[in-house]
């Protein structure tokens, strides 16, 4: 084990190991989180932000996106982060913000084009990066035919672009986000919004996950333990990626999580944790 892991319970991750290996990659699948799980935090040592800041802080779509985007972000995000503000009533905040942002989106003319032509400059500009070792972690998933549920609150259509450029969109990977409805090529719409509390409120009676009892689970922050709610499992293993501010947070990631991998570590552990099933 290296350095940078941490299992909390070792005889109960063992154990828990051992019940899926036994179980096999039939009766398996993984639920993750995108931005800085499947990704990096840190590139070159700047902190990467949501996929959803590289349109905000671009030029992609008309002069005052930016602005009215910005102006959002400092009147909600205050509100994301207040630990003193009733889970309800953040929760309705989170909603009204993408809400309004995926409306600014739309009256400010995103398309299809806009979402291929913005990710392929991150990945040219190395602003979003996958974790090492997590295309080794794609590729085995699909060579087993594990599936994939990717979970998260940012533009679905910008994720499935990222995974396409990357040459990692598999069949066996099922992408719950915002996803856009299209009129032609412009986006006219959204599917259903996913913020970042109501991830456990999405339907995911998955016909490819159905039979699938024992389920790891990947996220980089303790709001992605509710990915799970709404599946049927019988054994969880849960990977919390610790990424920053570890000395406030250790505590709560080693209470929370089976296995945490600190300072933006790389998908080795997790690879190593797949090959044996």
């Amino acid at each position: 084990m290296t350095e940078n892991i941490i299992i909390s319970d070792l005889k109960d991750f063992e154990e828990k190991k051992k019940k899926i290996i036994k179980k096999g990659a039939s009766n398996f699948h993984v639920i993750s989180d995108f931005d800085r799980t499947l990704t990096k935090c840190f590139v070159d040592g700047k902190r990467i932000s949501s996929l959803i800041s590289w349109l905000r802080n671009g030029n992609y779509l008309t002069k005052d996106y930016s602005s009215k985007a910005h102006a959002l972000f400092d009147e909600y995000h205050p509100i994301e982060i207040n630990p003193n503000i009733p889970f309800e009533e953040k929760k309705e905040k989170m909603y009204e913000w993408w809400k309004k942002h995926f409306d600014l989106l739309i009256e400010c003319g995103l398309d299809k084009d806009t979402i291929k032509k913005a990710v392929k400059d991150m990945i040219k500009e190395n602003f979003l990066v996958l974790r090492e070792g997590a295309k080794e972690f794609l590729k085995i998933l699909k060579e087993r035919n594990i599936p994939l549920v990717i979970m998260s609150a940012s533009v679905g259509d910008m994720i499935i672009e990222f995974l396409k450029e990357n040459n990692v969109y598999y069949d066996n990977i099922i992408v719950i986000a915002n996803l856009l409805e299209y009129e032609g090529e412009k986006v006219i719409g959204v599917k259903e919004i996913i913020h970042v509390l109501n991830k456990k409120e999405v339907d995911v009676n998955l016909i490819k996950t159905k039979n699938r009892k024992n389920v790891l689970l990947l996220g980089d922050g303790l709001g992605d333990l509710g990915m799970i709610k709404g599946f049927d499992f019988d054994v969880l293993v849960s990977t919390g990626f610790l990424n920053e501010n570890v000395d406030e947070n250790l505590d709560s990631f080693k209470k929370n999580f089976d296995a945490v991998i600190l300072d933006d570590g790389d998908f080795g552990f997790v690879d190593d944790f797949i090959k044996e099933i």
